[in-house]
């Protein structure tokens, strides 16, 4: 095969950030190649998020990326908060304007954005190892990288890192120009896919002595619930019928139904921590979804904030084609900055709020208690919540 040697902007991974940035570029006219470490049936296979912002949704739809979405996601209006014995759901059109959230898995975002890109291109080599970003600080950063045992390079006018916390692109920076803060939470997230259809139509927070747990779905015969466990737990030492009792139980509220139970296809065990790096950009390479920062799960951010880096991206390298201008592109960092704090500030919150610390005192169950009450009454709480849970405004 004859590999790309030059292009305007290498983007380094195919998760939904790199794939959704070289559609947006694609259509622009703007030439770009992707490279992915991982095999294509991996990549689509990935599990990870399933809740779509309002902006994600619209980006998709402005890439022609959301046929099947709009054929098969789930709009959902609201979700409902569970503690202390209550259920009490909070409606995000009414209190946003109309805004609203999808629900679409990850790898079908995933699989859509491949399917085009194989189609229509640009450029897309998997299982294309990049080992090295040179020359950052230049105006001709090059990607080395290895494709089917052969070494390659690909020079570059612009390089964007997709490729994850622990990829290539974050070690083109010196050490001493990038700031990294974090912060490990002291549980982890059980997470079950279960042949069973969903018990309810949104999802489902839940605070209770015993821990957080969620209800949620990837379609309406499957099912998606996790668990609050300590760190370290072994998937494999709970038997199905004392995961579906504690989800039960958990959940359990005045007025309320039990779960469908059904086979759980697949578990896993995924440890809570934020952490964002400032600046995301080194020169001509800029950093976009988990190369950047991460969220924990609880407030639905972390794709969402990938779409929300690369539509700000796609937006300055087309003003940049327009008008030779690097404007936005040197604004880039700051513009996607402001929206990743108040994302991290709403994903600790929720966090926070929902799980009860192994190490917490009754004070604290109580503040806890106190803030869900505040959602449940103050229609001013409640607005802000749905309004960061629905999306903040792009850019």
């Amino acid at each position: 095969m004859a590999y790309p040697s030059r292009t305007r902007v290498g983007i380094v991974g195919a998760g939904p950030a790199g794939l959704l940035l070289a559609r947006q570029l694609h259509r622009q006219g703007i030439d770009c190649v992707v490279l992915e470490s991982r095999d294509r049936a991996y990549v689509e296979q990935r599990q990870r998020a399933g809740i779509l912002e309002q902006g994600t949704v619209d980006a998709l739809l402005e890439a022609g990326a959301a046929d099947r979405l709009q054929r098969e996601g789930l709009p959902h209006d609201g979700i409902e908060l569970r503690f202390a014995g209550r259920a009490h759901r909070v409606d995000f059109p009414s209190l946003t304007g109309g805004r609203r959230v999808w629900v679409y898995a990850q790898t079908e975002v995933v699989k859509d954005l491949i399917a085009l890109q194989l189609q229509e291109g640009p450029p897309l080599l998997f299982e294309a190892q990049a080992h090295a970003v040179e020359g950052a600080d230049t105006d001709t950063p090059v990607i080395r990288y290895t494709h089917a045992g052969r070494e390659h390079t690909l020079t570059c006018d612009w390089v964007v890192g997709c490729d994850g916390y622990h990829g290539v692109t974050r070690r083109a920076a010196p050490e001493r120009t990038l700031s990294t803060y974090e912060r490990v939470y002291p549980y982890s997230w059980f997470g079950i896919l279960a042949d069973a259809p969903p018990a309810y139509d949104e999802l489902i927070y839940a605070h209770s002595g015993r821990g957080f747990a969620l209800a949620s779905m990837r379609s309406p015969q499957v099912s998606r619930l996790y668990l609050q466990v300590p760190n370290g737990t072994d998937p494999d030492g709970w038997s199905d019928e004392r995961i579906w009792d504690e989800l039960d139980t958990r959940l359990a509220a005045a007025g309320t139904r039990p779960l469908n139970r059904g086979p759980i296809t697949a578990r896993s065990v995924l440890p809570m921590r934020s952490s964002v790096t400032e600046p995301m950009r080194y020169g001509r390479v800029l950093l976009a979804g988990d190369a950047a920062h991460i969220v924990p799960p609880t407030g639905a951010k972390g794709l969402n904030l990938a779409a929300a880096d690369v539509t700000v991206l796609a937006r300055a390298f087309g003003h940049l084609a327009a008008t030779g201008s690097t404007d936005l592109l040197d604004a880039y960092s700051d513009t996607c900055l402001r929206r990743v704090w108040r994302a991290e500030h709403f994903s600790w919150f929720m966090t926070t709020t929902l799980h009860t610390d192994p190490a917490q005192s009754p004070f604290d169950t109580r503040l806890q208690l106190s803030q869900l009450d505040r959602v449940a009454t103050s229609p001013h709480a409640a607005a802000e919540l749905a309004a960061n849970y629905a999306g903040l405004p792009v850019g």
